[in-house]
Parts: structure tokens; sequence; C-alpha cells
């Protein structure tokens, strides 16, 4: 144990110099926002001096060029095929784009669950106000036991109704990995499209959506990849592209074009932006891919490991459970708060935990007991001391609530 400690510190001291990151905070919430690594950011840097050197030739000539080649990277990683994915801004884009596209009627039933993104929870709110189909939740517990929970809760409200099921692959609040592929698969055998939020598959699990299987998967590439802000995916099957247009109408509708499809031409052209982000997705796989001997799959498997050993010293600290098995967990964990923090307001806690230690992490309000989660990240920057850190800090807010502890 003492050894994977050890190998955790050299890891993090050996690339924090790698980002941009305020080295006065410590930064255990990359799972939010993520951050992106100072090569990355100067080859997107670049771009846009290139852009901005002959905009006319740029967005005439190599605009396209870029486009294409950071969508084939970005294809083989995730196990696709280069005319299925199409680049948008984030996650909630891609998760509307498909939600603003399709037909509903006020027979239709849209299954999502209780762990649902705040975000696509309002897409689907606006949509059952505009169509009156109705949005049924179906009820994972947490804490949970395993990912058969998850199956049966989901499963156990499709209907002959249910017309579409939208899925977080790894869910915001409480950090936990679906098991999306057995879902995705019992869901088909109920004749049930499925729309997959993977805003933190990439970079974070391995992914191969061919295998997946999903109707529609959209994930962030500004996350776990360590891309630049701005840059996502939507994966749309073959047979269904036809029916899916992005939020913005453009040249792309009536393009006379027939190189590619009516799906790329109008997702690829919504009108001027500032492309860079998608572009440097390359750049960010291999960027990552090179840091460990092992590539990606060892920066995966190293990330999951320090977050489970920070979970653990956080339950010890805090005399508090696990909320999941370990097989539920990526590079993401969230730690129950005591009953003690009930009463605190998520905010107050974050703001006091940033402003009197330096330490940003999530904090995040559930519907249940218990009320407060915090949510740790873990990425190559990142050690077990701060871990530590945070129980310390964490135990000095406790007994600062009445809820007194004792550090071990």
């Amino acid at each position: 144990m003492k050894d994977e400690k050890a190998n955790f510190k050299l890891h993090a001291l050996e690339f924090q110099e790698l980002w941009s990151l305020d080295p006065s905070v410590t930064f255990l919430n990359h799972g939010s926002f993520g951050a992106c690594p100072k090569a990355v950011l100067a080859v997107q840097q670049r771009l846009r001096s290139q852009l901005e050197q002959e905009p006319l030739r740029f967005f005439g000539r190599e605009w396209e060029p870029l486009l294409d080649n950071a969508k084939s990277k970005l294809a083989e990683f995730v196990g696709a095929d280069i005319q299925d994915l199409v680049f948008v801004n984030n996650a909630t884009t891609g998760v509307n784009s498909v939600l603003r596209s399709l037909f509903f009627c006020a027979d239709d039933e849209i299954l999502t669950t209780n762990h649902e993104y705040n975000a696509c929870r309002n897409a689907l709110d606006f949509i059952s106000s505009r169509t009156g189909a109705r949005i049924v939740i179906a009820q994972i517990p947490f804490p949970i036991d395993s990912p058969q929970q998850v199956i049966a809760a989901v499963m156990e409200r499709v209907t002959a109704k249910t017309r579409l099921a939208l899925l977080d692959h790894i869910t915001s609040q409480t950090g936990l990995i679906f098991p999306i592929q057995q879902l995705v698969e019992e869901l088909q055998h109920r004749d049930v499209d499925t729309l997959i939020d993977g805003a933190h598959a990439p970079g974070m699990i391995p992914l191969n959506l061919r295998e997946i299987g999903a109707t529609y998967y959209t994930g962030n590439c500004h996350k776990w990849l360590c891309a630049p802000k701005g840059a996502a995916f939507l994966y749309v099957q073959r047979d269904q592209q036809s029916k899916i247009r992005p939020l913005t109408i453009s040249h792309g509708a009536n393009s006379p074009r027939t190189d590619k499809t009516r799906f790329q031409l109008e997702f690829d052209w919504a009108g001027t932006d500032d492309p860079t982000a998608y572009m440097c997705v390359p750049e960010a796989i291999a960027f990552m891919d090179s840091l460990l001997p092992g590539g990606w799959g060892e920066l995966m498997q190293r990330n999951h490991q320090l977050v489970l050993e920070g979970r653990r010293l956080l339950c010890q600290s805090l005399g508090v459970l696990p909320p999941c098995p370990d097989e539920m967990i990526g590079s993401m964990a969230v730690i129950p708060m005591p009953a003690a923090w009930n009463n605190r307001h998520f905010m107050s806690v974050h703001d006091e935990l940033f402003d009197k230690f330096g330490i940003q992490v999530q904090v995040v309000p559930w519907q249940e007991n218990p009320r407060l989660l915090v949510r740790i990240s873990a990425q190559m920057y990142n050690t077990y001391e701060q871990y530590v850190y945070l129980a310390t800090a964490l135990i000095k807010l406790q007994n600062s609530y009445g809820g007194l502890l004792v550090s071990e």
C-alpha cells in the first residue's frame, strides 16, 4: 500500500507542471470542467493564429481537412466509424440536438432515472411541456450494492409506451458507472431507443460505441480526454441520422454536396465560430497517451486506483460506509457526509473548503439521506496527500458543526 501511494505522489509531482492549474489550490474537481494541459493549449493557440492570419483561407481551405482529421482520430478512440460522429460544443448540446429532433406525442413516455444530470432533465421537461410526452423516472437506489440494481430499476419502468430512454453512462451527482451495454441490450429487446449521456466517459473508461450499440451517444472531450473547452461529440446510428438535426440550421441544410451525408454537412458547419477546440482532440488523445508507458490503459487504471484510495481514506476518516462497490467507480467517487452535515447548504460547504483551506472539490446535494455528498476526482496531477488534506479539512468543518470526530 505504501508503495502505491508513493507512486501516486511521484507521478503527480512529475506531471503537475504540465497543467496550468493554480499551485496554491488543491484541485480535486477535474470532473466538473476538466483541465487542459499546456501542450494542448499551445496547439490551440497555433491554430487560432493560423485562423486569424488568413480567415478566408482557413475556413475556405484548411478548416475541413483539420476537422475531418480530428473526427477520424476521435472515432478510432471511441470505437466508432467516422461517418457516425459529429462534433458539438458539449454533451448537453448533444442531448438537446437529439431530443429537439425527434417527434413525440402525448401517448409517448420518455424514461430516465433519478440520477439524471439536471441540465438534461430540464431538456426533458421542456420536451414534455411542448409535446405532452410523459417523463418516467426510474428510482435507482443510492447507496447501491450492484449494477444489477440499475438494470432492474430501469427495466421495471418500461411500458409499451416507452419511446426513448435517456440514461447517464457515468452519473454526475453520484459518480456511478451504469451498466450501459447491458441496459441498451435489454431496452432494444423491448424496442426502446437509447440516448446515452456519456459526458464523463471518454478518457475515464474504455469506450467502444459499436459494441455498446446505443441509438444515440454523446460525450465530452474537454473533461477526461483533456481537450480544450467546447469539444464534444454526438454519435448517431446510421439508420437514424436522417432524423437528427443540429440546434442551429445553417448552410448544410441545402448544400448540393454529395461527398458527405446531410448529417455531417449540417453539424460540421453551423455558422462562424472557433472550431479549434475540436481540432485539438487528436493532440489531447496523443498527449495523454504519452504520459505513462502503458498509455491510456495504464492512465485510466492509475486514476481509478487513486480515487479508490482517496475514497477509502475519506470514508474511514468520517466514519461512513462506501456507497457503492469499487466496480461502479471510474475516476470519480462520492463520499456521503454524516448526519451532522444534513442542514448545511452544499454551496456553503464548498465555499468554506475553498476559502478556508484552498480546496476545490465538488459538493453535491442529494434528494435522500445522505443529503450531502462530496465528489472527488483523480487525474494525473493529483496525489494521495491531497485527499489526506481534504480529510483533515472535512474533520475540522464537522467538528465546527458539532459532530465531533477525531482524525486517526
